[in-house]
């Protein structure tokens, strides 16, 4: 049976952690990311692949929302998402205006394989600066 303690439950609670953060629910994924590798350095790159996997999930999830919710109304940064595209949802792993542009680009019905692709490099990079400071 695993525990969270344990590489296999470490992992699980790291990919639920950090798929809740992208949502509007306000969660640190860095600090379970900070904490699996504190207690499991050996697990460096599964830990920042799962973490990014999770969040970008996440993000994907409010992107989704926004699609439901694009019948009515306006959103904060529909300016900025509809002048830059897709790659501002790079930017998806900021604090409540991630959310935002995540949704934007879901309202606006970007491609969401651009998406997907942007975001995913967006929480990738930002795991693996995260990441390093753990081996300090």
């Amino acid at each position: 049976m695993e525990t969270l303690l344990s590489p296999d439950g470490s992992l699980t609670a790291l990919c639920a952690a950090a798929f809740v953060a992208a949502t509007i629910v306000p969660f640190s994924s860095e600090a379970a990311l900070y904490a699996v590798l504190k207690l499991h350095p050996d697990l460096f790159w599964a830990a920042i692949a799962v973490a990014s996997v999770g969040n970008t999930a996440g993000g994907m999830t409010t992107f989704a929302i926004g699609r439901w919710l694009a019948q009515a109304g306006s959103l904060k940064h529909l300016d900025q998402v509809r002048r830059w595209g897709a790659p501002i949802t790079a930017l998806g792993w900021l604090p409540v205006a991630g959310d935002a542009l995540c949704l934007a680009a879901g309202w606006l019905k970007l491609n969401a394989w651009a998406v997907l692709c942007w975001q995913g490099i967006g929480r990738f990079v930002r795991y693996c600066v995260i990441a390093q400071g753990s081996l300090l």
